[in-house]
C-alpha cells in the first residue's frame, strides 16, 4: 500500500462495471476515496458502491456525462464533499460496429460526445483542483484502436485516436504543473460492452478488467521522474479485435 495515496480522492467515469468497477475497487483496497461520476444504471453503480465501501468512502453522482452542466456540478459536489480531486480516470465509453456507409450523424455525434468530448471537458473542469494536489494524475482509458483501425468501427476508432492525441498533448502541457497524464490502450478486455458487441467471444485468452486495474494502480503508485506516457496492452491472441 502506498501511504502517499491514502485518503486521496479519485474520480472515475464508467464505473458501473468492467474496467471502471475493477479500478474503483482496486483504489478502494488501497484506501483512496472513490467518486463514481456519471451513469444512469443505478443498480450497477450501487453494486460498485457497495464493493468500494468495504474498504473506503464512496460518493456516487449519477447523471448524463454528455451534459457539461452535469460535469461542472459533479466536480463541484466532489470537491465540496470529498475535499478535492487528486486523480481523474476517464473510463466511460461506447463502442460501435456499423458499416461506414451506414453511420448516421446521430451515431457519430453520440460516440464522439461520450468517448472524446466528455473526457476533454471533464478534465478541463477538474483541472483547477488537480493543480492543488501533490499527486495529480489523469488516466485516460483509450484502446488499441487508437493505434490501428478495424472494419466497421470508423467512429469508435476516430474517437479513440482523438482521445490518445488529447492525452499526449495534455501530458506535455501540464507536466510543469506536476500533473501526470497517461493513456492505457487495452485490446480485448472482457467487459459487458464486449459481450454485447461480440457475443461469440469467451473470456479465455482475453484481458480481464482486473488486469487493467492493476496497470492503473501501477501508474499511481510509481510516480517518479521516469514518466511512462502510455501502456499498450495486447491480449494473448493476435486476431484483430473490436475494443
Amino acid at each position: 500500500m502506498e501511504k502517499h495515496l491514502e485518503s486521496k480522492v479519485a474520480v472515475l467515469t464508467g464505473a458501473g462495471g468492467g474496467i471502471g468497477q475493477a479500478a474503483a475497487v482496486k483504489l478502494a483496497q488501497n484506501k483512496m476515496k472513490v467518486v463514481l461520476l456519471g451513469g444512469h444504471n443505478k443498480d450497477k453503480l450501487d453494486l460498485t458502491r457497495r464493493a468500494v465501501e468495504e474498504y473506503t468512502d464512496c460518493l456516487v453522482i449519477p447523471g448524463d456525462l454528455t451534459d457539461l452542466d452535469f460535469l461542472e456540478a459533479g466536480v463541484a459536489e466532489t470537491v465540496a464533499r470529498m475535499g478535492g480531486i487528486d486523480v481523474l480516470i476517464n473510463n466511460a465509453g461506447v463502442a460501435q460496429s456499423t458499416p461506414f456507409e451506414e453511420v448516421t450523424p446521430e451515431e457519430f455525434d453520440r460516440i464522439m460526445a461520450i468517448n472524446t468530448r466528455t473526457p476533454y471537458f471533464l478534465t478541463q473542469k477538474a483541472l483547477p483542483f488537480l493543480k492543488r494536489s501533490a499527486c495529480a494524475t489523469v488516466i485516460n482509458i483509450c484502446s488499441v484502436v487508437g493505434h490501428a483501425g478495424y472494419p466497421l468501427q470508423s467512429v469508435y476508432t476516430a474517437s479513440k485516436h482523438a482521445m490518445l492525441g488529447f492525452t499526449k498533448s495534455l501530458a506535455r502541457e501540464y507536466y510543469k504543473d506536476n500533473i501526470r497524464v497517461h493513456a492505457v490502450c487495452p485490446g480485448g478486455v472482457y467487459t459487458d460492452m464486449v459481450k454485447i458487441s461480440r457475443p461469440d467471444l469467451t473470456p479465455e485468452g482475453m484481458i480481464l478488467p482486473g488486469e487493467i486495474a492493476d496497470i492503473i494502480w501501477f501508474f499511481l503508485a510509481n510516480r517518479g521522474n521516469a514518466v511512462i506516457d502510455e501502456i499498450l496492452v495486447h491480449r494473448v491472441s493476435k486476431e484483430p479485435f473490436l475494443v
